[in-house]
């Protein structure tokens, strides 16, 4: 099959990955919950090779993502798995969890599942890693952002760009605590939590 891509991807990997080489260092084994096309997976286990990069993803996307892992041919990308974040969430633990532009398209109490589910497979000291928009204050950062929530909205009744200080309560719920908010291009963040215990939550 012709590989599924994405343009946002191409954009965003390199200052992702820049962030994620200094917040990586030590973690051997990253989940990435919503794997999409792949492009990020190979993008970012070529150039961290210490890492086991643990694609998921729901069933619909497995065939675009297998086009990429099977034409990267990398020695430390797995095979996607099945995850609905409602549903079973794989055993862990993992020393990270990323996810890139996946809390706005999703329902709310689908964020809160997420949450919950990052919980229970993130080793004690681990690490999770959000790429995405954020509101401050109940307030858009940009123009640009407004924009892009009424398109959202449009196709995703229930998503919408999440407000900052809402994500990080529900993330100090289940023992995740803030560890650094970064500013990326184009109107978008990285958040970066630690869980301190694994009792927490």
């Amino acid at each position: 099959m012709d590989k599924p891509f994405s343009e946002a991807c191409e954009r965003n990997r390199d200052p992702i990955l820049e962030a994620l080489r200094d917040a990586l260092v030590g973690c051997h084994s990253v989940l990435e919950v919503g794997s999409g096309t792949g492009q990020h997976a190979v993008h970012f286990a070529a150039a961290l090779p210490h890492l086991v990069w643990q694609t998921s993803e729901l069933p619909v996307n497995h065939a675009g993502i297998h086009a990429w892992l099977d034409e990267a041919q990398l020695p430390n990308v797995r095979p996607p798995l099945v995850l609905d974040v409602a549903g079973v969430w794989p055993a862990g633990p993992y020393d990270a969890v990323f996810t890139a532009n996946t809390l706005h398209i999703i329902a709310w109490r689908r964020v809160e599942q997420f949450f919950a589910g990052v919980a229970g497979v993130l080793a004690a000291g681990g690490l999770l890693a959000v790429y995405g928009p954020f509101n401050y204050g109940g307030a858009f950062t940009s123009d640009s952002n407004a924009r892009f929530d009424l398109w959202l909205k449009e196709r995703y009744p229930e998503g919408g760009i999440r407000d900052f200080e809402q994500v990080c309560g529900l993330a100090r719920t289940h023992g995740l605590v803030l560890e650094r908010d970064i500013a990326m291009p184009a109107n978008n963040r990285i958040l970066l939590w630690r869980r301190l215990s694994v009792n927490a939550g």
